[in-house]
């Protein structure tokens, strides 16, 4: 299940591009998982989870590359490089229709080979420094991010914000042909809105797997409740946040030319999505409405910023999830269950709402740690990739389409008919 939420994005991705743009992002997609899985392969999952011991406290893992150590525990390989994948793909949808195939490919292999791993090994691992599995948590109480807000969607939300600020907009998309700033954005929607919503579901139904599934197996005392609540959670906050960002668009527009933004409601769905990522085993499903509705409201609040920015996300990949990976984390730290963390992680710690603060802070130092991360290794990955002029396609292949300059043709053949086919129509139509 979460292996397919690789459709959706493509999906989402295709539906968000325009149409000259739509066979080049569907091949970043595609190629997305094949980099991921050679490089999560070879090099991640030994930095993740190679040489895992609660006792000893490490930076990053350094057994099984390649899968050397021949373990029987492959359902876990499996399961962790979807994950890998899934932080890898949120970039495509932010650098799109401008960005290299070249570039693509390395980024990916890079981002879930190594950037991805380490983030998964200091919350996910037993020797991680931020891990609620260590013996030596961090403020006594370890970090919660049950299925990946900050690990996965934060992660990949940085990596996503740098590219794009690195690559820079599309053209005409915030300043003219000579170079002076637009007083307003020009808008590129994309071509496809039925794309956008299937791939929207799509998403939804994967984050079931995504959520649910980090139970890792009914194999505990309470994990099936722990994988239903999960469920509960994830829906709830879904909903709310859909409902939040339509409501806000709604109002927020002009008196008598209000319209019900589908772009908004699916983007705040997925929003709410993120955001209950990190905390939805240990909160109760009352506190998803308002983590999802806050979603809702962080997803358009981060979507204007960028565009005062000029920072071009074509697919508002990084208010989605940059933006709300730290909105889940924090929602975590606020709302967490000491009864729910009992079950799932056996220790029974207060959100800042149940009288403890040590779980606020441990997350607040997640994200710092992925966001600090992230940006200094990435920034000038990107930044060389730039410079040696393999990150941007060239202006004339950018205003043509990818699908034309690099693909051979469009995605979508569309041909009128001939003269004699019409002439066939026209003298055989009826009344």
């Amino acid at each position: 299940m979460v292996f397919f939420m690789q459709a959706g994005f493509a999906m989402l991705c295709a539906g968000s591009v325009r149409a000259k743009n739509a066979k080049n992002i569907m091949l970043k997609n595609l190629l997305d998982a094949c980099g991921a899985a050679i490089g999560f392969w070879a090099l991640g999952w030994g930095f993740a989870y190679g040489g895992q011991d609660p006792s000893k406290v490490t930076f990053i893992g350094d057994q099984d590359f390649f899968l050397s150590s021949g373990i029987n525990d492959h359902k876990s390989w499996f399961f962790q490089f979807a994950f890998a994948a899934t932080a890898a793909t949120i970039v495509a949808g932010t650098v799109a229709e401008r960005c290299t195939m070249i570039a693509y490919l390395c980024y990916s292999s890079f981002l879930t080979a190594f950037i991805y791993p380490v983030v998964a090994h200091a919350v996910w691992s037993q020797s991680g420094f931020l891990s609620s599995f260590a013996e030596d948590k961090i403020f006594d109480v370890g970090v919660v991010d049950f299925a990946g807000s900050g690990v996965v969607h934060l992660t990949g939300g940085c990596s996503a914000l740098v590219a794009a600020i690195v690559l820079g907009p599309r053209i005409g998309r915030f300043y003219d042909d000579k170079g002076d700033k637009l007083q307003v954005p020009t808008d590129m929607p994309g071509h496809s809105a039925s794309l956008q919503i299937l791939g929207t579901f799509i998403l939804w139904v994967g984050w079931y797997g995504f959520n649910p599934g980090s139970t890792l197996g009914i194999m505990y005392s309470g994990a099936a409740e722990v994988a239903a609540l999960a469920a509960v959670t994830t829906t709830i906050a879904a909903a709310s946040g859909c409902i939040s960002a339509l409501a806000i668009r709604y109002f927020a527009g002009p008196v008598g030319s209000r319209t019900y933004d589908l772009t908004a409601a699916q983007n705040g769905a997925l929003g709410g999505l993120v955001a209950i990522t990190a905390g939805c085993s240990v909160v109760q499903p009352w506190a998803a409405v308002p983590i999802g509705a806050v979603a809702g409201a962080v997803y358009l609040g981060a979507s204007n910023l960028l565009l005062k920015l000029c920072i071009d996300d074509t697919v508002d990949a990084v208010p989605v999830h940059m933006a709300n990976g730290i909105w889940g984390c924090i929602a975590t730290g606020l709302f967490c269950d000491p009864k729910l963390h009992a079950v799932a992680y056996g220790a029974g710690v207060e959100g800042l709402f149940y009288g403890g603060g040590k779980l606020l802070a441990a997350e607040v130092c997640l994200v710092l740690f992925v966001i600090g991360w992230v940006s200094c290794l990435m920034g000038p990955f990107f930044m060389l990739l730039n410079k040696i002029g393999w990150f941007r396609v060239t202006i004339e292949e950018e205003e043509v389409g990818l699908d034309i300059s690099k693909h051979g043709g469009s995605a979508y053949v569309l041909t009128e008919a001939t003269a004699s086919e019409k002439l066939e129509i026209v003298s055989g139509s009826s009344i």
